[in-house]
């Protein structure tokens, strides 16, 4: 397993390794201490299985930095590291293509939790964020809303599924037509209609809302079936 981290704090850095080692029997950590230095172990290693990425890099604007790599390497999933817990950074980073957002005064054990969920192609969302998620449900319902048993509930056909499944992967449109050899034009009504399923308006409104539900996705099937 090879993971990127980038964060130019070296008690961090080094307090990552340890809690980094305990992922996988074999993990390699390559350093970055800058943005560019981030973009060049990128560049050697685009097998990457993970990139943290610390948004408090000096000089550098951490939201626009994440948007540049998503853009620039869309297969790698990026987990934020963040010294605050904002709900407004969750959202801007989640929108910005992040597959997870780990405040820094997590416990090693949330952390290490949170990393293998967002490897098993599952986002990470802060707990704190999805109460205030639940609350906001329970308001506009006047009561706590069930806890969705599964997509088929939700009304969502199998290929919009596997959309879903990406677009929880922070991937683009275009990547997913690619991976599941669909128009974009096709891309963009599946997105439509899994946005109406889950009453959300936007994709980061969806990723946040799947993991309020514990929406539980199948693995992508093969990229021929049919819509």
């Amino acid at each position: 397993m090879k993971i990127v981290v980038v964060d130019d704090h070296p008690l961090i850095v080094e307090a990552l390794h340890h809690v980094l080692k305990s992922l996988a029997e074999e993990v390699e950590v390559f350093d970055a201490r800058t943005a560019a230095e981030g973009r060049a172990r990128l560049e050697a290693h685009p097998d990457a299985d993970l990139l943290l990425l610390d948004l408090g890099l000096p000089g550098t604007d951490g939201f626009s930095l994440l948007a540049d790599i998503r853009e620039s390497f869309p297969t790698v999933p990026v987990v934020v590291l963040s010294g605050t817990d904002s709900r407004d950074d969750v959202v801007r980073a989640i929108d910005a293509g992040a597959m997870g957002f780990i405040p820094k005064s997590s416990s090693n054990q949330v952390m290490v939790n949170a990393l293998r969920i967002v490897l098993t192609g599952t986002p990470y969302i802060p707990p704190e964020v999805l109460r205030h998620q639940e609350a906001a449900a329970a308001g506009a319902s006047g009561a706590p809303g069930p806890r969705s048993p599964g997509w088929r509930d939700l009304g969502l056909t199998e290929r919009q599924t596997q959309v879903l499944a990406l677009m929880l992967q922070g991937k683009p449109n275009k990547l997913i037509c690619r991976e599941l050899n669909l128009a974009e034009g096709t891309v963009k009504i599946h997105v439509a209609a899994i946005l109406r399923a889950l009453n959300v308006a936007n994709r980061t409104q969806a990723v946040i809302e799947a993991s309020r539900l514990g929406l539980e996705l199948p693995g992508l099937a093969d990229p021929g079936v049919k819509g």
